[in-house]
């Protein structure tokens, strides 16, 4: 787990010879003692081996390039077509199609150009690369540098800023080597990704390949480990537990009239939403209908105030929160308030959604748990309780008859800001997101 925190995530350069750099490839310094301007969209963290940070100690004090363009010659950027130059004296790039230029290497034959590029091993913030190569022409090769980019959206905001690409260097290890890193790798996310080989020089230079051809993968959800250290975090904050006995869900007017009409007087399950966590194994996959359970802590009734409809559905807790219906957390997430919502799945034992879960999701022991609890008494009766400090969103995955609750009118204001319908989550939240993403 510790791989998996903070800026420590990468595994040890030595033993595994994978690190990690955010670097714009248009501004980058061609010295420690340049400082990067103001609009140069560089976040570096380290590009070379320890050998260069003992011969240039300002580079990580400064959080500058560390001499890119002294360092290495090299053929394009498989995503720009031309690199540009930026106040870089001693950088000189070609096109893709062509050779390294001034590469500081006298008589060096050209590095073999990685081919078959494989993904594999894809978790949301790693995965393991291997790609093929002439054997008799690997000894010469000392470093691998791996170009990783978000891919590009044709619907994206073409005013937003972009994406900062992506260096990783590596030293020749054997192959599938290892990617691994949460501050450059999201879950849920299309990346394009390409490689060069490269040899260091006696003098610090390197001689380095071609570009491989350009290949296309995306990241996994998250894990059951990840969601169990969400579990964890929204078990931080629950506070106590409240008595409650009915599941309600609030639509407008037309909602209830189609159930009615089309749908045979039941409620059907949808798929849900992209709201919460990006990493969610929930999110467009999982089919179910959403309920609610929070009471008003003055009242214990639950509130007339809903951001989805004036008309509420409710039905008695007991009637889908039976002996035979599991629990499952889901996801913790807020949007920029000071609300936190917990995501809980019930699901009767062995439905499809059931069975979804079971493979994914922690599973919560119903009679104890922070957040949603079923106890029978010692009298036969039971009592259904809520966590108070949450906002719980509740996702039965079976379809839900119209006759086993009421509709009626509620009184209260249609709060449209309070929605939760394919919220984004707030990735600056440190009491809501772990370090493998948002």
């Amino acid at each position: 787990m510790d791989d998996l925190m903070g800026l420590c995530a990468w595994q040890n350069f030595d033993d595994q010879g994978v690190r990690g750099d955010h670097t714009s490839r248009d501004a980058v310094s061609t010295t420690t003692q340049e400082k990067t301007t103001g609009t140069t969209q560089s976040a570096i963290l380290s590009l070379f081996s320890e050998e260069y940070s003992q011969r240039h100690p300002r580079a990580s004090e400064d959080m500058e390039a560390p001499g890119l363009a002294h360092g290495i010659a090299s053929p394009l950027n498989p995503r720009e077509g031309m690199i540009k130059n930026a106040s870089l004296e001693s950088l000189q790039l070609c096109e893709r199609d062509g050779k390294a230029e001034d590469s500081g290497v006298v008589g060096m034959e050209e590095l073999p150009v990685p081919r078959n590029i494989k993904i594999s091993n894809i978790t949301c913030d790693s995965f393991k690369i291997c790609w093929d190569m002439d054997p008799h022409t690997t000894e010469k090769i000392t470093h691998y540098f791996i170009d990783l980019n978000k891919k590009e959206n044709k619907n994206s905001n073409k005013f937003k800023h972009k994406d900062v690409p992506t260096k990783l260097v590596a030293k020749a290890v054997p192959l599938p080597m290892t990617v691994r890193g949460h501050w450059f790798l999201s879950p849920r996310t299309e990346y394009t990704v390409a490689v060069q080989t490269a040899c260091k020089q006696s003098d610090g230079d390197y001689a380095i390949s071609e570009w491989s051809d350009i290949v296309e993968f995306c990241t996994a959800d998250y894990s059951s480990v990840h969601l169990t250290q969400l579990l964890q975090k929204a078990e931080v904050i629950a506070g106590r537990m409240l008595k409650f006995s009915v599941f309600y869900r609030n639509q407008h007017e037309e909602y209830f009239q189609h159930c009615r009409g089309v749908l045979g007087g039941q409620m059907m399950p949808s798929l849900k939403d992209n709201s919460g966590s990006h990493g969610s194994p929930l999110s467009g996959k999982l089919e179910g209908i959403v309920f609610s359970c929070n009471t008003e802590f003055n009242t214990g009734q639950p509130p007339q105030d809903s951001p989805y409809g004036r008309f509420r559905f409710q039905v008695p807790a007991e009637a889908l929160f039976t002996p035979d219906t599991l629990l499952y957390f889901g996801d913790f997430y807020c949007m920029y308030t000071a609300y936190h919502y917990v995501i809980l799945v019930l699901a009767p034992r062995g439905s499809p959604g059931d069975l979804y879960c079971t493979e994914r999701l922690p599973e919560l022991d119903v009679t104890n748990n922070r957040f949603l609890t079923r106890v029978c008494g010692d009298d036969g009766r039971v009592e259904f309780r809520h966590a108070q400090d949450v906002i719980l969103e509740l996702i039965y995955t079976e379809p839900v008859p119209l006759a086993l609750g009421t509709v009626s009118h509620i009184s209260g204001h249609q709060l449209m800001s309070l929605s939760t319908v394919n919220a984004k989550k707030d990735p600056s939240c440190k009491t809501c997101n772990i370090s493998v993403g948002r």
